[in-house]
């Protein structure tokens, strides 16, 4: 039976084959669309990079435009100024000359008629001219100022300027070809995500981040955080949404922003922690995340609204107000469910009492932790360990063994202290 195999391992070996050269094709062609994505973003950026500088240095233009001719203006407005204000005595002391010559005029003719009609009967004429030449006093002169002291106008300009301006100029704007922070990675929570970013350019000094995000449904970016720290929880994200975030920073001493960095997407699949509504004992906040004991005689466990909490997450309850303490109060994880429970001092359940004792499966831990007060906050961490053997090879065939898990609770308390 040895030859019909062949051709059956062959044809398995052929199809095989044909799996690895499609998904081998598959990935390919995801390569492929990565780099045509990476294309896009240099051949985008830089065309819209060229824009930006066309419109910055247009710009320039015009304001340089308005500011010289602004200047010239005010420079041709002070010649006009210096020109009426020296010219107008020099005007009057002109008109004072002119009527001077009239009179000077009038009297030559006048004297001449006079003299012409000689001492006859014309005598009459004489002694009136000569009173009135006697009347205008023909030795006094206007003053007329000398050229080195009247205004002689002039520009002062230089060139100096355009050296300054040339410096400024020619290191005005600058090039990079990446932005000098970028968001390193995005980190689901329930009902959150955690965003870390850092500095690419080391010559970069940060004073200042800045994140925002959207939906990615939304046309417009939002601020979510300004600040030093290099990560930040933004919350209030619905699951199974996909968001972008984006980062840029200020540099030492300065107060324009950097470009921002390529934007990513990021979604959590885990829904927010929300309390169980319509259980009496307890009073919840509007996002049902903060539960207040009320009045109410009832009481009982109240328990979150689904099973939020899996393996390799951390949980934080934060005490904000502590009331009448009592034995039963603790705050814990269960593995399941059960109604009718008073305290979560039960089986599949470990807790912590309000004054610091450990309880797992009801029973009471030897190691007990401070006392639960205002402020305190209680950490739980949750890992899964396996026990059992994996498998065993018996003639060739792959037989499992049963194993199961357990969950290992480790618990992690601090405290904040308030002045009294």
């Amino acid at each position: 039976g040895g030859d019909e195999l062949e051709p059956e391992l062959l044809l398995q070996e052929a199809r095989e084959n044909v799996e690895a050269a499609q998904s081998y094709r598959r990935e390919l062609g995801h390569r492929l669309q990565g780099l045509r994505e990476a294309q896009r973003q240099i051949k985008e950026s830089a065309s819209q990079t060229r824009d930006v500088l066309r419109q910055h240095f247009n710009d320039l233009k015009g304001t340089l435009g308005k500011l010289l001719d602004e200047r010239l203006v005010t420079l041709l407005q002070e010649v006009d100024t210096i020109e009426q204000e020296t010219i107008k005595p020099l005007d009057d002391c002109q008109k004072l000359i002119e009527h001077g010559v009239t009179t000077a005029e009038d009297l030559v003719r006048e004297g001449e008629v006079a003299i012409l009609g000689g001492l006859g009967e014309q005598n009459e004429k004489l002694w009136s001219f000569t009173k009135k030449a006697a009347h205008i006093q023909l030795d006094s002169l206007p003053e007329v100022p000398l050229l080195v002291d009247v205004p002689c106008l002039s520009a002062q300009l230089d060139d100096s300027i355009l050296n300054i301006v040339k410096d400024h100029i020619f290191k005005h704007g600058t090039v990079a070809s990446r932005p000098p922070v970028q968001i390193e990675e995005l980190i689901e929570k329930p009902g959150g995500i955690i965003v870390r970013w850092c500095k690419v350019d080391d010559d970069f000094t940060a004073q200042d981040y800045r994140l925002q995000f959207r939906k990615c449904t939304s046309n417009h970016f939002e601020d979510v955080y300004v600040g030093s720290e290099t990560e930040f929880i933004v919350l209030h994200i619905d699951p199974n949404v996909d968001y972008q975030f984006r980062v840029c920073a200020r540099g030492d001493g300065r107060q324009e922003w950097s470009p921002w960095s390529v934007p990513q997407t990021g979604h959590s699949t885990l829904v927010p922690h929300e309390w169980t509504t319509g259980f009496e004992g307890y009073s919840l906040s509007s996002r049902r995340n903060i539960a207040l004991r009320n009045d109410s005689e009832s009481s009982g466990v109240l328990y979150s609204s689904a099973p939020t909490y899996f393996c390799g997450q951390t949980l934080t309850f934060r005490v904000e107000t502590v009331g009448q303490p009592d034995r039963r109060d603790s705050i814990g994880v269960c593995a399941e469910k059960q109604n009718g429970w008073d305290s979560l001092q039960r089986d599949q359940a470990v807790c912590v009492s309000t004054n610091g004792a450990v309880f797992v499966n009801g029973k009471e831990m030897t190691n007990q932790l401070p006392a639960v007060t205002s402020g305190s906050t209680v950490t739980f961490d949750i890992e899964a360990v396996t026990l059992g053997t994996a498998s065993a090879n018996e003639g060739g065939n792959f037989k499992l063994r049963p194993f199961r898990i357990f969950f290992i609770f480790t618990i992690y308390f601090h405290f904040l202290w308030t002045e009294r």
